[in-house]
């Protein structure tokens, strides 16, 4: 894998691109990475110190002109990763489901915060639980944590742990796979979700799974077909989600701007088209993104080549050159984010003192 130097101002779509948006969206991760530094707590393969970014993120605040600001601020690295020639991007979005905050017959399934025993594992510890990031320890032993069926079967049954009840395990499923999302109360208000942590378990795509065994295919595969699969065999859904061990857990938050989406990894809010999933073995929160990619063909297929800020991640996100691109909630979202699965070029932004402590210049 190799970065190549690339003129920013030559990127495909620069010209036209709405560059006060951008500057907006980086502006809260400057905020973030000035205030906490969330980002930098973990090393990254490109990563790089808070004092290389100091620089870049104080004038970022006091910037107005986001196309002079990103111009002359940061360099442009092209990704070639030979293991996956194109870059890939997907989609996701926050689902929005019809929820209570008791359990009826009507609203069954649970929504959990996090369990106050799941903990993570380093050292010795992952290497005794089998190789897992995250467990419980019993009697003092470090063990995986409760798989999904588990759970869904009363594993953390009486515990106070309930933020919601759902009508269907499959909402809940979906809710899990995209990492947040809003329950519409009866009374017309809303609980938002967002990422508190999961249980280590590892991903099991249950898409890959119905295409092993002849249901879809890779060209029909998409959140909306699996859905429409479980709603025609709801006695086999069931036992096709519990596949997928990982489960996650949430937490309820307020946003107070209602143009942005619920925290992500990084703990700013989420920009509709403007945030990015990233591989965080590769790269930090907050970096800027330039997609030279498209909209699936049932969004229209047009061109989608702008800048998006490393902002969130997810454990089904692998590569260098590979991002899941958050488009808010609602139809729409919900559309182009269940059938995107779009190749294209993954152009990394660095300030010049990032590049340069990366042997970069």
């Amino acid at each position: 894998m190799r970065l190549e130097s690339v003129s920013l101002t030559q990127l495909n779509g620069w010209p036209g691109e709405d560059h006060a948006a951008a500057l907006a969206a980086f502006q809260r991760s400057a905020r973030e990475m000035l205030a906490t530094g969330h980002g930098f707590k973990r090393e990254a393969k490109f990563g790089a110190s808070r004092s290389d970014w100091l620089p870049t993120l104080e004038r970022s605040l006091n910037a107005t002109d986001g196309k002079s600001f990103f111009e002359e601020n940061f360099l442009a690295f092209r990704v070639h990763d030979a293991e996956r020639p194109q870059g890939l991007f997907t989609g996701y979005y926050e689902p929005e489901a019809d929820g209570a905050r008791a359990f009826s017959p009507e609203y069954p399934c649970p929504i959990y915060r996090r369990p106050a025993d799941l903990v993570g594992f380093d050292g010795a510890e992952e290497i005794a639980s089998g190789g897992f990031k995250y467990g419980r320890k019993v009697n003092g032993q470090a063990q995986p944590y409760l798989t999904r069926e588990e759970i869904e079967k009363g594993g953390l049954a009486g515990k106070g742990l309930e933020i919601a009840w759902l009508k269907s395990w499959e909402d809940a499923f979906f809710i899990h796979i995209q990492g947040s999302g809003r329950i519409r109360l009866g009374d017309g208000s809303a609980i938002r979700l967002a990422y508190a942590l999961k249980t280590g378990h590892p991903y099991t795509g249950i898409g890959g799974v119905l295409i092993e065994r002849g249901v879809l295919t890779h060209e029909n595969n998409s959140m909306q077909s699996i859905r429409a699969w479980m709603k025609q065999n709801p006695s086999e859904a069931r036992s096709l989600m519990w596949l997928n061990k990982s489960f996650i857990f949430f937490r309820e938050v307020n946003v107070e701007d209602p143009n942005l989406g619920a925290l992500g990894a990084e703990q700013v809010s989420l920009t509709p088209r403007r945030s990015l999933a990233i591989d965080r073995a590769y790269w930090m929160f907050g970096m800027p993104i330039w997609l030279d990619t498209t909209l699936p063909a049932e969004a229209g297929g047009h061109k989608f080549q702008q800048m998006v800020v490393a902002q969130d991640t997810g454990s089904a996100i692998k590569g260098a050159a590979r991002g899941d691109v958050y488009w808010g909630w609602g139809d729409e979202a919900a559309l182009i984010a269940g059938h995107m699965k779009s190749p294209g070029a993954f152009t990394a932004l660095l300030p010049h003192k990032v590049a340069a402590a990366l042997g970069l210049m």
